[in-house]
């Protein structure tokens, strides 16, 4: 009864609808609670990801419950605050009403103030086609399939030499320099050199080759270039061949195109683009070419004061006019900026100074301009190898590791497993150990038939299978 009657009672409150629960939408939702309103979380997923580390769970250094907690848990000391896990699917700007939808139900949910926080998503510029072979990583799901692949790919390569097979070169690509293309190509090395070094009887994991192919100049692009050439000596170290100055321009099974040029690979990583979610445009506003929406300084959309866009999806320029990164520290400080603002609102409401329905912009009070705070920027490469731009301040190299490391785990993650994620991650960069080695799926490969086995394709590879199992 305790609990209906809280419930009963949170329908008379002023309600604020959170879309999505990254660390902007996170953030957001643990600063508004307690506030004298009902908050209403929807994500599509039940869990909050530390992002920071899906390159670890893709090369098989964590498992995905170390870098993922429940959305409820993270929430539920806060009572005022309800979880929906649904996928949204239109915006009613006009009835202020956010939609959502599934196989068995669809569902209003009015609001008095919305804040979208619904990320990003991978960027094929304009081939959609090439996910299948070659994925991007952005949620837990896109991990394990990347560290399927990347296991698979050595085991086939086993499995067809121990059979009498012809040796397989075992080519991984990356495409996109930027950190997360440069966190996986130096993991992937380590791995190939020290972690599967000895694990197999006939392949040589240490001569598979690592590919990173950047569209401009430089790897790590938004970095200094200082830094850029830091990091670019440091994957040299590592065994990474770079490619820079080079554009794909198809990707099929088991192989891409560089202008004419076709090079073979065993596994194809993406992480070259980025694109806003899709809801942004449901909004019904001007979005730009990334799918990210303009908002005003207080983060607001233009005309609808009490709808905020923050994280990768807001479009908003700094005082220099370039576009706030995508990275989780705007997030976090957008999402407590804009929770401040509504809990100032809603203060003012609970004194009568005006109705939660006029918002303080339609009323003469000002909400300021929102300004970020850069902590810097920090990318991993590998063992003892990272860079950190901490604006006047370049470091690279293991101080940069370590201050890479402290950052993300001490500062950054937010749920009570953190001791238990760093002792094993740390564990697994000073041993070189990978203790989540598991291949779950289907063991299909892309374009292992067609482009690994040459003309004899599949027919050959399933003698060899057949052989194999004997």
């Amino acid at each position: 009864m305790k609990g209906k009657a809280a419930h009963s009672e949170m329908k008379t409150l002023p309600r604020v609808v959170i879309v999505g629960a990254g660390f902007g939408g996170l953030t957001a939702a643990q600063t508004l609670g307690g506030a004298a309103a009902a908050i209403t979380v929807i994500d599509r997923s039940n869990h909050h990801t530390f992002q920071p580390l899906l390159y670890q769970v893709a090369t098989a250094g964590l498992s995905p419950g170390e870098i993922a907690s429940s959305i409820r848990s993270i929430l539920r000391r806060h009572k005022n605050v309800e979880v929906l896990m649904a996928e949204v699917t239109e915006f009613d700007l006009a009835r202020k009403v956010v939609k959502t939808a599934d196989q068995e139900t669809a569902q209003e949910i009015a609001y008095d103030f919305l804040i979208l926080a619904a990320g990003a998503s991978h960027a094929y510029f304009g081939h959609d086609e090439w996910e299948a072979f070659a994925p991007g990583l952005k949620s837990v799901e896109d991990a394990l399939e990347i560290r399927r692949r990347i296991l698979l790919a050595f085991e086939l390569a086993e499995r067809r030499a121990a059979a009498g097979g012809p040796p397989v070169p075992l080519n991984f690509i990356v495409v996109g320099a930027g950190p997360t293309g440069v966190e996986l190509a130096g993991t992937l090395a380590e791995i190939c050199r020290h972690a599967l070094a000895d694990d197999f009887r006939t392949i040589d994991p240490r001569r598979a080759r690592i590919h990173l192919i950047e569209g401009g100049e430089h790897v790590l692009p938004s970095y200094p270039q200082d830094l850029s050439r830091s990091a670019l000596e440091q994957l040299n170290r590592l065994g990474v061949e770079v490619l820079t100055s080079t554009m794909v321009t198809k990707v099929e099974p088991g192989a891409i195109y560089m202008g004419e040029a076709r090079m073979e690979a065993a596994v194809i990583l993406w992480a070259a683009g980025v694109a806003a979610s899709p809801l942004g445009r449901k909004l019904g506003v001007a979005a730009d070419r990334a799918g990210r929406v303009p908002v005003e300084s207080d983060l607001s959309v233009p005309g609808h004061p009490e709808v905020f866009v923050i994280g990768d999806l807001a479009a908003l320029k700094d005082a220099s006019g370039k576009l706030l990164p995508g990275v989780a520290q705007v997030a976090i400080q957008e999402g407590r900026w804009v929770a401040k603002i509504i809990r100032r609102e809603l203060e003012w409401e609970r004194q009568g100074l005006h109705p939660v329905s006029q918002t303080a912009t339609k009323v003469g009070r000002p909400r300021g301009t929102f300004h970020y705070h850069d902590k810097g920027s920090l990318a991993t490469i590998g063992r003892a190898a990272a860079v950190a731009d901490f604006g006047k301040i370049h470091i690279s190299g293991y101080i940069a590791w370590l201050t890479w490391l402290f950052v993300h785990i001490f500062f950054l993650i937010g749920f009570q497993n953190r001791v238990l994620v760093f002792v094993q991650w740390a564990w697994s960069y000073f041993t070189y150990e990978r203790s989540a080695r598991l291949i779950t799926g289907s063991t299909n490969l892309p374009g292992w038939n067609s482009s690994r086995l040459g003309e004899q394709g599949e027919a050959e590879e399933q003698e060899i299978s057949a052989g194999a199992h004997k």
